[in-house]
C-alpha cells in the first residue's frame, strides 16, 4: 500500500526538465512517488538512482518501480554518502538530482515509530534502525541543557524551557502520546491548526538523525556529479531546512559560480494542491542549474 502523495509533481518535473533517456538521481526517494514520475517521464532509456535511508519505506518504492527493471537502482543508505554511492552506481554525471526533506505519511502513520503525537507508538524515530540513539534516549537521558538547546535550536520553539522543565518531571516517557500530551500542557499555545507539539517533536527528530548535518554535507556533494546544465531540486518544509538550502545556493551562485539560480522565490504549492494534501501545505522548493 502506498500512503505517500508527492508533493508538487509537476514543479519537481518541470525544475528537473525530465527528458527521455535522462539520468537522474532521487535523494529522497520515499516510497518512490516522485521517482515513479521521473521514470515516466525519461521513458525506457532513462536511469535513475534512488537513495532513502529508512528501509520501510525503500521496500514501497521497489514495488512501485519494479515495472522499470534495471532502468533504476535502489540504495538503502544517506544520502550524506551521495558522491560515493553515485560513483559506485556509475551515476558520476547525471541530469538532475532531486531533495524531497518531508517525513510521508507512511513514517508519519505506519511505521510505528514515535514520528506522530497522536500516535501510542515507542519514542524511536530513527530513519536508520540500525543507529544507536533514539527519541527515547534525548528525552528521557539529556541534561535539561542539552534537551532545551534541542527544542530552542531545532524546533525553534519559544516556550523550550517550559516544555524540558515538564518532560524532566515526568520521566519516564514510554511512548509519543504521552510525550505529545505533556508537550501540549507546557506549551500553553493557543489554539492553531498546528498542533502544540510540532516543534518539539520536530526537534527531537532532527536530533536523532542529524537531518541538518546530513542536508548540507549532501548539497555540496551535488556539484561534482551533476552536468553542466543539470538541475538540482530542493524541497523543504520548515526554516532550518530552507536556511541550509538557501544559504548553499547563495554561495554556490554568486561566490563559487557553480550554480545558477533559476527560481528568484520560493515555488510553493498551490491552494488546490494544499486542499489534497494538507501535509504539502509548508512545502517551499528552490531550483538551481549546474554552470
Amino acid at each position: 500500500m502506498v500512503y505517500h502523495i508527492p508533493v508538487l509533481l509537476d514543479e519537481v518535473l518541470n525544475g528537473l526538465q525530465v527528458r527521455p533517456g535522462g539520468v537522474y538521481v532521487d535523494c529522497t526517494v520515499g516510497e518512490g512517488g516522485h521517482s515513479t514520475a521521473i521514470m515516466e517521464s525519461c521513458g525506457p532509456t532513462g536511469k535513475l538512482l534512488g537513495l532513502d535511508l529508512d528501509g520501510q519505506a525503500l521496500g514501497t518504492a521497489i514495488q512501485s518501480l519494479e515495472t522499470y527493471g534495471c532502468s533504476n537502482i535502489l540504495v538503502n543508505d544517506n544520502f550524506g554518502n551521495l558522491v560515493e554511492i553515485a560513483s559506485k552506481k556509475g551515476f558520476d554525471a547525471v541530469d538532475g538530482i532531486l531533495f524531497d526533506l518531508g517525513l510521508s505519511s507512511l513514517q508519519l502513520e505506519g511505521e510505528g515509530k514515535g514520528f506522530s503525537f497522536n500516535l501510542e507508538e515507542p519514542l524511536d524515530m530513527r530513519f536508520d534502525s540500525s543507529q544507536d540513539l533514539t527519541a527515547a534516549h534525548v528525552v528521557n537521558e539529556y541534561s535539561d541543557k542539552e534537551l532545551i538547546d534541542v527544542i530552542r535550536k531545532y524546533g525553534e520553539e519559544p516556550r523550550a524551557r517550559n516544555i524540558t522543565r515538564a518532560i524532566v518531571a515526568n520521566r519516564p516517557i514510554e511512548n509519543s502520546l504521552a510525550l505529545a500530551q505533556i508537550v501540549k500542557r507546557a506549551a500553553t499555545r493557543k489554539w492553531s491548526r498546528t498542533h502544540p507539539a510540532t516543534r518539539t517533536f520536530q526537534a527531537i527528530r532532527i536530533e536523532v538523525n542529524g537531518e541538518l548535518q546530513n542536508i548540507e554535507c549532501a548539497l555540496h556533494q551535488t556539484i561534482p556529479i551533476l552536468k553542466p546544465g543539470g538541475r538540482l531540486v530542493v524541497i523543504s518544509y520548515h526554516s532550518l531546512e530552507d536556511r541550509i538550502v538557501k544559504g548553499f545556493l547563495r554561495q554556490e551562485s554568486r561566490e563559487s559560480e557553480n550554480f545558477r539560480l533559476i527560481n528568484k522565490k520560493i515555488i510553493s504549492p498551490s491552494q488546490e494542491e494544499v486542499k489534497a494534501n494538507f501535509r504539502s501545505r509548508s512545502a517551499r522548493m528552490r531550483v538551481a542549474e549546474r554552470i
